[in-house]
């Protein structure tokens, strides 16, 4: 089963080497991991994506709030939250296919972030099927580069909101 989870720790080094050692000391791969500050600049709020069995993964959580660095975590399984990732691309602009490659980033609402004589970097934040979907698309085109983040996520205050 997929979990995000999320972390909220101590700014401080070290911390992210502790916590990612909880989980390759069990066997589990971390598929994603974003680390980034929170509005308090003494403490950042990991977000770990990884995939499986919900025992093990619950005596991860039970260590990780063991850990003296780790202020919360949160398993988003069976929770209601807003999940979203951002790629930048860098395709091949040759002159056949400069309109297929931007016609694409349309499409996607991506925003073009340089643009070069061969090539254009393309920035894009959605969900994983979406970003997924558009590096599909533009495989056949030329990917010269390519970098993508972590999942980030947050809860939902109110139960029965669409998702966007």
């Amino acid at each position: 089963m997929r979990h995000v989870i999320s972390v909220l720790v101590d700014n401080e080094a070290g911390v992210l080497s502790r916590v990612s050692g909880l989980f390759s000391g069990r066997g589990f791969n971390i598929e994603s991991l974003s680390v980034a500050p929170t509005l308090e600049a003494n403490v950042s709020k990991m977000v770990i994506t990884t995939i499986g069995d919900d025992q093990v993964l619950e005596q991860i959580k039970k260590q990780l709030n063991k850990l003296i660095n780790v202020i919360k975590v949160v398993d988003y399984v069976g929770k209601e939250y807003v999940e979203r990732e951002m790629l930048m691309i860098k395709v091949q602009a040759k002159a056949e296919n400069r309109a297929e490659v931007l016609r694409i980033a349309d499409i996607f609402r991506a925003k073009v972030v340089d643009v070069c004589t061969k090539s254009y970097t393309l920035e894009l934040t959605g969900a994983k099927d979406k970003l997924e979907a558009f590096v599909e698309l533009l495989t056949p085109l030329g990917i010269i580069d390519f970098v993508r983040s972590g999942a980030v996520v947050m809860e939902r205050e109110m139960q029965g909101r669409r998702k966007l």
